[in-house]
């Protein structure tokens, strides 16, 4: 996960020429240089009021019920805010993908039938 060094936040603004400028992004700057990346085709979500716990692993059997137990290998805490603000991240940046590539379906049964030929 990358950390921030800097980041900045600005209290409302009551006038209309405020609220334009506070609407521009904030650059913030990321230090990744100690990022560590890993792959994942199953996560599970679960949580509790304050936050929300999200374990990724690896599946290798991807059709039915996985024989043996799937092995988490990351998990990630987030706040609701912050789970909000990546729910957001993560529609946008789908949905640019299926208007380049086409739709994305996630259920790999139909995925199987529809590549299967005729």
């Amino acid at each position: 996960m990358s950390k921030a060094e800097n980041s900045s936040i600005t209290p409302p603004a009551a006038d209309p020429v405020a609220q334009q400028q506070q609407a521009q992004p904030v650059q913030v700057n990321v230090d990744d240089s100690h990022v560590s990346a890993s792959y994942a085709n199953f996560c599970r979500v679960t949580g509790s009021p304050e936050e929300l716990i999200i374990d990724f692993g690896l599946n290798p059997q991807p059709v039915g019920v996985p024989k043996d137990p799937i092995q988490v290998s990351q998990r990630v805490v987030l706040n609701f805010y912050t789970a909000k603000r990546l729910l957001a991240a993560l529609q946008m940046s789908i949905q640019r993908h299926e208007a380049v590539f086409g739709v994305l379906e996630t259920d790999i049964q139909k995925r199987l039938r529809i590549q299967q030929p005729s």
